[in-house]
């Protein structure tokens, strides 16, 4: 092969205006935004998305600023649109065990129905059941059962009141107990120092007396005592009687508007007949009562608040499955939260405290999380690791086992969870994670890869002015005329060292037409013209350059010997390229080598030292090998 001499314009990559074929990019605005010399990645994306089996999820690795979030989040959109709308979320008062809340999925809509079904059903019971309560016909009737009580009860009071007497004691009712006491002759009622006094033979008497009065005491209260619980029966037997009809004339209601062929249809059957079972276990609390009482007003209050809905997930209004981009995946904001409140020293919570995560809002949907973010937390690593595992997902709350105070605990009922997960990561995260865990490859079996670079044509030359007319218009910037394109273009070149292959990174891209456009706007022109390319080219050189020119200004002041004239053994002027991630230049460099006699071989100062990289020592070993 044969070795030319190349000039300075071949080395220098330049794009013809004239070939783009517009002349601003105003022109392009009604173009789709492409994925541009991302092929590969676009083909695994719509695959892995469209893949409703489980354990597809996708992990996009490629370099920060290609368009992995950007693309992938427009993907998702276009494929969540032909997707049905998930089912609403809900926590519901589990009445057997109080500490483990009930989960309910209703249809779309059907969530927000039922939590305002629910609180109508509550003002009606506060209305309407004191009412029931306080009518004639109930009154009426409460007072025909209770008569009746007291008929048969006064008729034995009355036996036992002669009884007493008989015996000279009087008895009387005192704060519901019974008490009776010794009558004199003079019809007055003795005291014990009275009793004391009397005669032995009289005392006897009396004794015997007391005993055989509390001997009837006892048989009256055996036999008034099932009369009272029969009576007391009888009325809550009323008292259910007439509320029964108006509960299931309410809750039908709320029964009709929900969709019966929803999948927990039959769980909200039996959670209704739980409510009326527990309205009238409590009816008491319903009966009319003094302004005063606000114990029976706080009882009451706490019994209403078991029957709300807390609707953790509404998908009401929602067209077609759920995107979620999670920026900052925390336990509680991926998982779901409980809250807690302090009572009397001890964290106190119930079901309506239950909070959803983004886990459980993109149910039925799409979820795009950054690897780097979620690493930064071993227990959100684990839980979702053990969420892929098993498909299913338990609200906690990790603190409360390390509250300085005592706190209630609540195991609400673990719900499935479908999504399609999302993962962004780099490549040596991927490759990592494969070698490490094993079990990611079978969770995250697409693999998007984005490219650093791509091959550069006339299809993907129109697709970057695209790209940067979105940019103007999503911006808010005046648009570029077909020159300032090409400078762009030729920019994109020479990022990639290349000029067979354009640069991926269109974050960096992105930020140029930016600063293009805040100077074609100081200069006052209608359109950002290739001057203005060029100038933020330059300006950004400078504001990275220190550097470049601190090494400049150390070989000009002969602080670093560089010799440019002649020929010396064993030294060269090599040039050498430096980046610092925003900024790369190169500076001229000397290489010197010394032979000398002796047994060691070629000697690597810098490698001696440990100031070299793996890169350069291996440059030197191959040497080393071709001098042997």
């Amino acid at each position: 092969m044969s070795i030319s001499r190349l000039t300075a314009t071949e080395l220098r990559f330049t794009v013809d205006p004239q070939t783009l074929g517009f002349s601003d990019t105003a022109e392009l605005l009604h173009s789709p935004l492409p994925w541009i010399g991302q092929e590969r990645a676009e083909v695994a994306a719509h695959f892995g998305l469209s893949m409703n089996q489980p354990d597809y999820n996708l992990f996009v690795l490629g370099e920060v600023g290609t368009g992995r979030s950007s693309l992938l989040q427009q993907a998702m959109q276009v494929a969540a649109a032909s997707k049905e709308v998930p089912p609403d979320l809900c926590y519901l008062h589990n009445f057997a065990v109080p500490e483990r809340p009930h989960a309910l999925r209703l249809p779309a809509g059907q969530g927000k129905l039922l939590r305002q079904q629910m609180v109508q059903t509550l003002k009606m019971l506060q209305t309407e059941i004191p009412r029931c309560l306080d009518s004639q016909d109930f009154k009426a009737e409460s007072e025909r059962i209770e008569n009746a009580y007291k008929e048969q009860e006064g008729e034995s009071y009355a036996a036992l009141g002669a009884f007493a007497e008989v015996r000279h004691f009087a008895l009387h009712r005192e704060s519901g107990h019974l008490v009776f006491t010794l009558i004199g002759e003079k019809n007055q009622a003795l005291t014990e120092t009275d009793v004391l006094s009397l005669p032995k033979a009289r005392r006897a008497e009396v004794e015997l007396a007391e005993q055989e009065l509390r001997t009837e005491i006892t048989r009256f209260l055996d036999h008034t005592r099932p009369m009272e619980r029969v009576m007391n029966e009888a009325l809550a037997a009323l008292r259910r009687k007439v509320v029964t009809t108006l509960l299931d004339k309410e809750l039908q209601g709320v029964r009709s508007h929900i969709k019966k062929h929803s999948k927990d249809s039959i769980k909200l059957g039996a959670y209704l007949a739980q409510v009326a079972q527990d309205v009238l276990e409590n009816l008491e609390l319903f009966e009319v009562a003094a302004e005063d009482d606000e114990g029976r007003q706080e009882e009451l209050s706490r019994l209403l608040s078991r029957y709300r809905v807390n609707l953790v997930v509404d998908n009401d209004g929602l067209k077609g499955a759920p995107v979620i981009v999670e920026d900052n995946p925390l336990f509680r904001s991926l998982f779901g939260s409980i809250e807690y409140q302090s009572e009397n020293d001890v964290l106190v919570t119930d079901f309506s405290r239950i909070r959803a995560g983004s886990l459980l809002k993109a149910h039925g949907g799409f979820l795009l999380l950054h690897l780097r973010d979620l690493l930064v937390d071993g227990l959100v690593w684990e839980k979702l690791r053990r969420l892929l595992r098993s498909g299913k997902l338990q609200i906690e709350e990790p603190g409360t086992a390390f509250a300085p105070i005592a706190a209630v605990s609540l195991e609400p009922e673990a719900v499935d969870v479908e999504v399609k997960i999302v993962l962004i990561g780099s490549r040596e995260q991927y490759y990592e994670l494969q070698e490490e865990d094993p079990e990611f490859a079978r969770h995250f079996r697409v693999k998007v890869d984005f490219a650093d670079s791509f091959s550069s044509s006339n299809e993907t030359r129109h697709a970057f002015a695209v790209f940067v007319s979105h940019a103007c218009q999503n911006r808010g910037l005046p648009h570029f005329s077909s020159a300032a394109v090409a400078r762009l273009l030729e920019e994109s070149h020479r990022e990639v060292e290349d000029q067979t292959r354009q640069s991926a990174n269109f974050a960096r891209s992105e930020a140029l037409v930016m600063e293009s456009a805040a100077l074609g706007l100081e200069r006052g022109g209608e359109l950002v013209e290739a001057v203005d390319v060029g100038a933020a080219i330059r300006a950004h050189a400078h504001r990275h350059d220190y550097p470049a020119q601190r090494l400049r200004e150390s070989i000009a002041q002969g602080e670093l010997l560089i010799s440019v004239d002649g020929e010396k053994a064993g030294q060269i002027n090599g040039l050498t390229v430096v980046d610092l991630g925003d900024y790369g230049f190169g500076f001229p460099v000397r290489l010197t080598a010394r032979t000398f006699a002796g047994n060691d071989g070629l000697i690597n100062i810098e490698r001696e030292v440990e100031m070299s990289g793996p890169i350069h020592d291996k440059g030197v070993l191959i040497l080393q090998n071709y001098l042997s």
